[in-house]
């Protein structure tokens, strides 16, 4: 939430603990696709922490790596890391970002963002080298990319939000709050 914090929200971090995996391979056997998954994410983890917190403003969010119909994970280690982006290299893959702000366990709002990320063709020495300078960061990003820093010479082309690719649709999501009164106008 490093990007709620820079923007000057003052908020307090309460982590939801669900099973991400079993609620994405539910969503996938009954053909939701990546944003409806997204949202369906952002809005549990909001809704678990609300739960523990009666009456505040809950924020949520999820985000969600897709190329070709494949749902990607953060890779587990650096071999997963290296394969994952053997995969995106040179193709075009999806970030789809969730948000959703709940109180009491009520939905007051939601937003879905995508984002296009066009990774460029790249040896597969400056994949090694690129991997051995940022671990463990490689596996700590869906994607095993960070854009900012290094991770920026993975791609050739990106269209879209640059928060959303960073985990979060900052600016909707700060509309929203301004909105309600609940930040500043």
């Amino acid at each position: 939430m490093r990007l709620l914090r820079e923007a000057g929200v003052a908020f307090e971090q309460d982590p939801a603990v669900l099973d991400e995996a079993g609620i994405k391979a539910e969503m996938a056997a009954m053909g939701a696709d990546v944003a409806e998954l997204a949202g369906f994410l952002s809005e549990a983890k909001a809704k678990i922490v609300s739960e523990r917190h009666p009456g505040s403003t809950v924020i949520g969010s999820d985000q969600i790596l897709e190329l070709g119909g494949k749902w990607f994970d953060k890779p587990g280690d650096r071999d997963e890391a290296l394969l994952h982006l053997e995969k995106l290299r040179g193709r075009t893959h999806r970030l789809v970002c969730g948000v959703c702000v709940v109180r009491d366990g009520e939905r007051l709002w939601r937003h879905v963002e995508t984002a296009r990320l066009a990774m460029r063709s790249f040896s597969d020495a400056f994949l090694a080298d690129y991997v051995a300078r940022t671990h463990p960061d490689t596996w700590q990003s869906v994607g095993g990319y960070r854009l900012e820093g290094l991770g920026a010479q993975l791609f050739e082309r990106i269209d879209g939000d640059h928060f959303t690719i960073q985990g979060l649709p900052l600016l909707p999501l700060l509309r929203f709050l301004r909105r309600e009164g609940l930040i500043q106008d």
